[in-house]
């Protein structure tokens, strides 16, 4: 079957929008030929610094016909109505309909449509100049003598050619003809800007990636990053050194050369007193360079990899050159940022009294860098105050939740008051990205406890849901303390997420929250610290997502929510009964429990819209029990007897285990229950009391979870 390749080449495309750009590409020209009815077999989209590809496998060669069948009014219909159905229809008059009878309505007019496929290479030629002139691109320009009208195209970058052939690949594939602004469609590519310029002509998709390949083109990011990667590794194990890889620069220099050349720089080991991560840091940001690392001590060593997109006639000598004069620059920026946050600042007087409304030590390089940091008044939010403020109100909050977590106070209030102390240094000014950790590193240098040094670094963790989580229970203290202060403060003023849109990154606060507390064990009443009843369940809403990705059904959380317990703020406690719960319902005495306590409770419903809400409230007549005789209701009875104090007092005890253990206890009596007796039967007295008996199985199971909500 047919084949389309469409690349659309252009200057430079940013990195950072290459994979978006081609995945854009691929759906809008895909959902174009399925909504036409032309079903391919495969697509994949690629893109290159300089062009955009698509190749659409197994097209048709034209689409479906399409015979419609359209009914019209009925026979005698007012002479609007009929005119109004041969327009919709495409017909020129009633002769070219047909009138169908019914029993019921008469004579009606149907119109029989039927319309051609439409041959793929016309559709093609509609569908791409449709999808060029509306490319979700998030900047785009106009260029040329007509952009000043504002009519041209526009692009990401000016567009210079469009590749578009269609065709089998045992044929000669044809050039689908169409013009975007000037530019014709044809079949012809281009090389390398420096190593293969001029054009090349191509017809399928082996093709084009094999002349592209010859022309110093590698046209798969996918493949770029793994020639880098492989690369790079095998340069710094020829120098007995390892690479520190990095998957988000790695996609970035991917995005920016065609044909990647691996190099090695290097520096002077003066700079080796630079912290590793400020190295990096600046390396990574100025040069876009890898890093390279002592795999004996796991230090930054003086070497560095640049990635060319270029094979130069010297071997990179002078690329290398370029790029170490500046490493070496930008290293003596990042030396100085390190020297001078660790000195003195001039103006101490001026802290004063900031320090002594923070309780920070003056002689302390980062106790300045925080008196420094109130004194200047950076606001926080407008409506939340300022940095200062927040750290007071996280000090106070991390000395509190201490104990909870096994902490110790006083260095869990020590750690908040310098968690933030790091933000106002050169060093994390330049590079934004090492927040926190340069806050440790100075702390150490300050002689601030191991424990108070982390926690500094720690506190921002865990920053997504497969970043490490603290343990050390100061780290985790003041993490807390970080995390609910920012909800409870944007809760307070009204500023919540909605939707798609979290400018503060409350969901994520949430979830380090939950991860901080269930991970670590920790129980924690929120209550404690959360005084909002919707903030609460918004913590719940976090904890079901969270649970559901780790595999667990989102209805037991409403399960164990709804059951209205005490414990509903206690996140640790809540993820165990949902295990529990989970692993009870997995095995047959929970499913056939859970089936014995829906037909119980269908039946209590339509019988408690006849007798109204509570009717059958109470403990059940054992006389009456007696009196009808059925073995079966009086197992039922005792059961519940025995179980419903067993799992209320696991329940009591916080063993979910024991709990769930009880309630299967009750489970062949249901069973044999519905099985044998009559629930309503013709004598009242009997009806109500065999109500009353299943309105204390619902009673029981409740005291684990609120069953009705559980799916099944």
């Amino acid at each position: 079957m047919p084949d389309l390749l469409l690349e659309l080449f252009s200057e430079e495309i940013p990195a950072r929008m290459q994979r978006k750009a081609a995945e854009d590409l691929k759906k809008l020209v895909t959902d174009a030929l399925v909504e036409r009815g032309l079903v391919y077999e495969g697509a994949k989209a690629f893109a290159t610094p300089r062009r955009l590809a698509l190749h659409v496998a197994g097209l048709p060669v034209r689409g479906r016909d399409v015979r419609e069948e359209r009914k019209g009014p009925r026979v005698g219909a007012p002479d609007a109505a009929i005119q109004g159905f041969l327009k919709s229809a495409g017909l020129s008059s009633l002769d070219q309909a047909t009138i169908v009878s019914d029993p019921k309505k008469g004579d009606s007019y149907v119109a029989i449509i039927e319309k051609p496929g439409q041959e793929t290479h016309l559709a093609i030629a509609e569908i791409v100049p449709a999808v060029i002139r509306a490319f979700p691109w998030p900047k785009s320009m106009r260029w040329g003598k007509a952009s000043a009208a504002g009519a041209s195209l526009r692009w990401v970058r000016p567009l210079h050619s469009i590749l578009c052939t269609f065709g089998a690949e045992t044929e000669e594939p044809e050039v689908v003809p169409f013009e975007v602004d000037g530019i014709v469609s044809g079949n012809t590519t281009y090389g390398h800007r420096f190593h293969a310029p001029g054009p090349i002509k191509v017809k399928r998709l082996d093709d084009y990636v094999a002349s592209l390949e010859k022309a110093k083109v590698v046209l798969d990011a996918d493949r770029r990053k793994e020639i880098i990667l492989a690369d790079a590794k095998d340069l710094a194990l020829a120098q007995g050194l390892e690479l520190v890889e990095d998957e988000g620069l790695l996609e970035e220099i991917a995005g920016l050369v065609e044909w990647p050349v691996v190099l090695m720089g290097s520096f002077e080991e003066r700079f080796l007193d630079i912290p590793g991560e400020a190295i990096r840091a600046t390396i990574r940001a100025n040069q876009k360079c890898f890093v390279l690392r002592d795999p004996a001590t796991g230090n930054i060593a003086n070497r560095f990899i640049p990635v060319s997109n270029l094979i130069a006639s010297d071997g990179g000598v002078a690329i290398t050159a370029g790029n170490s004069r500046v490493v070496r620059a930008r290293l003596s920026d990042a030396a100085y940022f390190w020297q001078t946050d660790r000195s003195p600042l001039p103006d101490l007087d001026t802290f004063k009294e900031s320090a002594a409304k923070l309780g920070l030590d003056l002689a302390k390089p980062l106790d300045q860098r925080m008196a420094k940091l109130d004194k200047l008044g950076v606001v926080f939010h407008a409506k939340l105050g300022t940095q200062g403020e927040r750290v007071q109100r996280i000090a106070a909050l991390a000395k509190e939740l201490a104990p909870i977590v096994g902490a110790d106070p006083e260095k869990a209030e020590r750690a908040a008051k310098l968690a933030k102390a790091d933000l106002p240094t050169e060093m994390v000014g330049e590079f934004p990205e090492l927040q926190g950790l340069m806050g440790r590193k100075y702390a150490e240098l300050q002689g601030e406890e191991a424990s108070v040094a982390a926690a500094v670094e720690e506190h921002y963790k865990p920053l997504g849901p497969s970043d490490r989580v603290p343990t050390d229970p100061v780290s985790v203290a003041v993490a807390l303390a970080d995390k609910l202060d920012t909800l409870v403060g944007f809760w307070a003023i009204d500023e919540k997420p909605t939707g798609s849109k979290d400018p503060y990154a409350l969901r994520r606060a949430a979830l380090g929250v939950i991860r901080l507390v269930v991970e670590n064990g920790v129980r924690f009443p929120l209550t404690q610290a959360v005084k909002d009843a919707d903030l609460l369940s918004f913590f719940h809403d976090r904890l079901k997502v969270m649970l559901r990705d780790q595999g667990a059904r989102h209805d037991l959380v409403d399960a164990v929510l709804g059951e209205g317990s005490s414990s509903n703020d206690d996140l640790l406690l809540i993820t165990r009964r949902v295990a529990a719960l989970g692993r009870f319902l997995e095995a047959e005495d929970g499913t056939n429990l859970l089936a014995g306590y829906k037909r119980a409770a269908n039946i209590l419903k339509a019988e408690e819209k006849k007798d109204g809400e509570g009717a059958f409230a109470g403990a059940a007549d054992l006389h009456l029990i007696a009196e009808a005789g059925l073995i079966e209701e009086k197992a039922l009875a005792v059961a519940l007897a025995q179980a419903t104090p067993k799992a209320e007092a696991a329940v009591a005890a916080e063993d979910y285990e024991g709990a769930m253990a009880a309630l299967a206890e009750i489970r062949p009596a249901v069973d044999a229950f519905f099985d044998k007796v009559i629930v309503n039967d013709p004598d009242p007295a009997l009806r109500a009391n065999r109500l009353k008996l299943l309105n204390q199985l619902r009673q029981a199971t409740r005291a684990v979870a609120d069953f009705d909500r559980i799916a099944g």
